[in-house]
């Protein structure tokens, strides 16, 4: 099949399309004939080698995982699910690829097209499960680092929906973004306290910080000198300062991927593509995403 692989770790420049053999659906697996690709800072971050200890790696890799397609294979235990029915979800082998096998999955609506539907299953469940382990409710205020990327726009809508007040940082040109999926926008970088604390003299219920640049200790003087209701997803240093990295899987996690596929349908929930390119482009999309400045998710296509 055809698969964008890297055989070492390193930048972009790694990256080949390349005819490898394909996977076959196993137990409690599907697998897909690829459509679309979401690309995440996972993908990068792999390939480069930084995750090395947390996610080894084994040669040729695919990088990505998730992908929407058509199902074309289903392996022993899957029911409800048929031969050409249109789907997607999280990936258990690389997803930059013909064929990707997930067992993980739900029906795509008629209404969703290939990139949306790529695009939503990390994003999509990563900020509600942290969503629920802040508990976000419509008292609070919270505050949300790296807000304008795909975990960002999700969690940002999501967390309005529930009535919370959202401050997100970003760089001054995301901000009018923020504006229109209803966060107040501040500046990240030095002075980001007294920023933050000029547009929430309220005070910050909740810190969700998706984008790993450092912000932590500010955000525990936000929080009033604890780490009590602060959690990260890209700062490898948060157990250090006693903040939770979460990483746990959403039990419910296909259920939720439903859900949020109607609620883009019914103009509930707004989806962003950044970048749509060729499935040979993935170098330039990991270079897009490895700038932090992508408004929303890059997604691949074949």
């Amino acid at each position: 099949m055809e698969a964008i692989v890297f055989e070492k770790f390193g930048g972009p420049e790694v990256l080949q399309l390349s005819q490898i053999e394909e996977p076959h659906a196993g137990p409690g697996q599907i697998r897909i004939h690829v459509c679309a690709v979401g690309v995440n800072p996972m993908d990068y971050k792999v390939r480069n080698g930084w995750l090395a200890d947390a996610f080894p790696t084994t040669f040729p890799a695919i990088p990505g995982n998730e992908a929407s397609g058509i199902v074309d294979e289903i392996g022993e235990g899957i029911t409800g699910i048929a031969v050409g029915d249109e789907v997607f979800g999280l990936t258990t082998s690389g997803s930059y690829a013909q064929y990707a096998l997930s067992s993980v999955f739900a029906a795509k609506p008629a209404g969703l097209d290939w990139a949306a539907a790529a695009a939503l299953p990390v994003a999509g469940i990563t900020a509600r499960r942290d969503l629920d382990l802040l508990n976000v409710t419509a008292a609070d205020t919270l505050l949300i680092h790296g807000a304008a990327g795909a975990v960002g726009t999700v969690a940002v809508q999501l967390a309005a929906a529930r009535g919370a007040t959202v401050i997100g940082t970003a760089s001054p040109a995301n901000h009018d973004y923020l504006r229109a999926f209803g966060a107040i926008p501040v500046a990240y970088g030095d002075g980001l306290v007294d920023r933050v604390r000029a547009v929430a003299p309220q005070g910050i219920d909740a810190v969700y910080d998706i984008a790993g640049q450092g912000a932590l200790p500010d955000s525990i003087t936000l929080r009033g000198g604890t780490t009590d209701r602060i959690l990260t997803i890209a700062d490898f240093t948060a157990p250090n300062l006693g903040i939770v990295l979460s990483t746990t899987f959403l039990p419910d996690a296909a259920r939720v991927l439903t859900e949020q596929a109607e609620q883009i349908v019914t103009g509930k929930l707004r989806i962003t593509i950044a970048a749509d390119l060729p499935l040979a482009d993935a170098a330039k999309a990991m270079e897009h995403s490895e700038t932090g400045h992508a408004q929303g998710k890059i997604v691949l296509h074949r």
